[in-house]
């Protein structure tokens, strides 16, 4: 059973953000972002997986908790609660993705042990709210699994039919918000739209060390650029023992594999 909440009406700005990724500093200007915005944390909404391939899963997850601002579970926190021994991405088997996966995962669980319960046990699944006479809902990546990729490449019947699935637990929406795949996008369908908020844990693969947020104003979304100290941020990574390719990719823009990638955005 999805475990929903609903937030209301929402006011002005509502900045979307996702993936913290164990990434403290990343995290830290996200919330300093914020406040430039001028955007209170009840304002802000995070799409899952604060935990993953950084140094500080624990640090991330409490101050993801002590920022305040509504949250849904990513398929990161779920395995954690859950006990699990892997992240749950669904990596295949002996690719490089589900082999450095082994090593980040292990640490984060190590980090975290007992306390999942207490950080997460009351995070819904999914939020919905209303917002510009609009309702969207907010789910982590696909309607009926939490891990599932989808991509800007994808055609709009892989969209129209998660929101098809969505519908059928929420109610008619305007809009979905998600996030997983770590690359930010919108993607306008017939009377809806998919907003992918993007991850500020590591770059979208472009080259470029920044990381993307985005905010939801009244006529529409704008992506936005995290500038942070991705260095000191990936020399924790390598202090860590995390030295998968990850550290390289916080520095580069580019991640270490294209194994989750569909071909149209492998490059």
């Amino acid at each position: 059973m999805t475990n929903i909440r609903d937030l209301g009406t929402l006011h002005g700005d509502v900045l979307l953000f996702g993936g913290a990724y164990s990434n403290a500093q990343a995290l830290d200007a996200l919330i300093a972002a914020a406040g430039d915005h001028g955007i209170a944390p009840s304002q802000c909404i995070f799409t899952g997986d604060v935990v993953a391939y950084g140094a500080d899963a624990l640090g991330c997850a409490t101050r993801l908790a002590a920022f305040g601002c509504p949250a849904i579970r990513g398929n990161c926190e779920q395995q954690l609660l859950d006990g699990a021994d892997d992240c749950g991405c669904g990596f295949g088997e002996g690719t490089a993705c589900d082999v450095a996966s082994k090593t980040w995962y292990t640490h984060a669980a190590a980090q975290i042990g007992p306390q999942a319960a207490a950080l997460w046990a009351e995070t819904p699944d999914w939020l919905t709210f209303t917002h510009a006479g609009k309702r969207y809902a907010v789910i982590h990546g696909g309607a009926h699994a939490v891990a599932k990729f989808i991509w800007p490449s994808d055609d709009d019947t892989v969209f129209m039919a998660e929101i098809e699935r969505v519908e059928a637990r929420t109610g008619k929406v305007d809009g979905v918000i998600a996030g997983h795949s770590g690359i930010a996008f919108e993607r306008a369908l017939p009377a809806r739209v998919w907003i992918n908020a993007g991850v500020i844990g590591m770059p979208p693969h472009d080259g470029r060390s920044a990381t993307r947020y985005a905010i939801l104003s009244d006529d529409g979304v704008r992506f936005h650029t995290l500038h942070y100290a991705y260095e000191a941020a990936a020399q924790a990574m390598e202090a860590a023992g995390l030295t998968q390719g990850y550290e390289v990719g916080l520095r580069t823009g580019i991640w270490p594999s294209e194994d989750v990638f569909p071909a149209q955005l492998r490059r």
